[in-house]
């Protein structure tokens, strides 16, 4: 990150939840936490989603979901590879 913009903190906010942005960035990241509270709530309300979808149990889908989800979407060249 240049500076402590908001728009940079974006940028870089999925390596840096995710544990794999470079020491630097997070110190720059965590500075910038301390001084933008806009920041802040994106950061923690990210952080719950990402733990709320963690500790809910996946749903059984069915044989076809991936196909029919495909054909939804008119994705055919997708759906003729995985035939």
């Amino acid at each position: 990150m240049d500076d402590n913009s908001c728009g940079n903190l974006l940028d870089h906010l999925s390596d840096y939840l995710d544990n794999e942005a470079s020491a630097a960035i997070c110190a720059e990241i965590e500075q910038h936490l301390q001084d933008c509270e806009d920041c802040r709530v994106v950061v923690d309300t990210l952080r719950q989603t990402i733990q709320l979808y963690h500790t809910l149990p996946q749903p059984d889908m069915p044989d076809d979901f991936r196909q029919r989800l495909y054909k939804s979407l008119d994705l055919e060249p997708y759906l003729e590879r995985e035939a």
